[in-house]
């Protein structure tokens, strides 16, 4: 016999029924989320960062490419990362491709940030067969002024963070085999999004989530929730060659 439920039509519907009405409050949840997470306070970014990318220096300015919105996420790739990026953020930014397209044509630039040199993280996303852009926050305050990384002195701060290292269980052992990295580097990183406006020539900061809430599905329907403003968030089945130049 299987291990879960078996019942009769009249009970699944039943059931059913009732598992509709909480998706239903989760579904206004979520567009209330939303709606307070747009009216968050927009905070003018002030200090001027230059970032390495695979077209050479730029400001977070243009980063945007000419888009008011800029969404990206940050993966978890330290410089001391030896072998490659955390496997959980590896997965999500496997995904991230298909929806390149769909959120440039809602005016918003989809892009990740890691903190590794950008040699290495060209050579990751080669490896990955990524084709969106991967920027480099190595060598800015970026990381440590927007809270996408820790410093020694802050992990040491944190006792949940010294736990983990102190006592890691298994699979954070072998996380840290996959990253080749100490679990005192390795976790200073922070996986999470990051967006930002740019209005009249002013790039503003408007949203960060980070662990343990950064995994949201990567599909632009759900990203577009984490943009700075509202629009067209209904998704599309068009494909890339349908949408106009």
């Amino acid at each position: 016999m299987p291990e879960h439920n078996v019942g009769t039509r009249e009970e699944w519907q039943a059931a059913r029924d009732e598992l509709a009405k909480l998706e239903a409050e989760q579904a206004e949840r979520n567009r209330e989320i939303t709606k307070k997470r747009r009216e968050l306070p927009w905070v003018p970014v002030e200090k001027e960062y230059v970032f390495d990318t695979q077209d050479g220096k730029k400001s977070l300015a243009d980063l945007f490419e000419g888009r008011s919105q800029l969404l990206a996420y940050n993966v978890m790739y330290g410089p001391d990362y030896t072998k490659g990026a955390c496997p959980g953020c590896t997965n999500l930014a496997d995904e991230l491709d298909g929806s390149v397209v769909h959120m440039n044509h809602r005016d918003v630039t989809l892009m990740c940030f890691s903190r590794a040199p950008i040699d290495r993280l060209t050579a990751y996303k080669d490896r990955m067969g990524w084709e969106f852009p991967y920027v480099s926050t190595y060598d800015t305050d970026f990381p440590w002024d927007f809270g996408l990384a820790m410093s020694e002195e802050q992990a040491q701060e944190i006792p949940e963070v010294q736990e983990m290292i102190q006592d890691p269980p298994d699979w954070l052992q072998e996380w840290s085999e996959q990253v080749g990295a100490e679990l005192k580097d390795g976790l200073r990183e922070g996986p999470g999004w990051i967006a930002f406006a740019r209005e009249n020539g002013t790039v503003y900061h408007t949203y960060t989530v980070m662990a343990p809430d950064p995994f949201v599905a990567p599909y632009h329907s759900s990203l577009l929730e984490r943009a700075p403003k509202e629009g067209d968030e209904e998704p599309r089945a068009w494909r890339k060659d349908e949408y106009p130049d």
